[in-house]
């Protein structure tokens, strides 16, 4: 399984996420937004499954400082352009693993995607042994 951890590496979140990950012995690869800068597909697969709204942090500072008419007039266009714009504003962390994705940091959540992809790495390699 192909599993990656996007966020920002000084994130309390993100930090967490990442020693749970450690002590399940769950190997992955970390994109940091900041440095590596947003993956416009995982970002819009993130949407497709969890909806902008989920996606979107309004919670932080950087949301916050955006300009009051851009915060009221929200919509989907204008949610993936914040985010795309200011890292920052999206939920972190974003765990992909192949085709499953978990937005925000719970070990119960983080646990059903592990469990999820490898039910479909299963069933896809069930698939291609008949």
């Amino acid at each position: 399984m192909a599993t990656t951890v996007y966020g920002i590496p000084n994130c309390d979140t993100v930090k967490k996420a990442r020693v749970w990950l450690d002590g399940q012995a769950v190997g992955y690869r970390f994109h940091n937004w900041k440095t590596d800068g947003v993956d416009g597909d995982v970002l819009n697969r993130a949407i497709a499954q969890h909806g902008w709204e989920r996606v979107l942090n309004r919670q932080g500072t950087t949301f916050r400082k955006l300009p009051e008419e851009e915060r009221a007039s929200l919509d989907a266009a204008t949610a993936l352009r914040i985010m795309q714009e200011h890292p920052s504003t999206i939920k972190r962390p974003i765990l992909v693993v192949d085709d499953v994705i978990a937005v925000g940091f719970s070990p119960d959540g983080f646990q059903q995607a592990l469990e999820a992809a490898g039910r479909q790495e299963a069933a896809q390699e069930g698939a291609q042994g008949n």
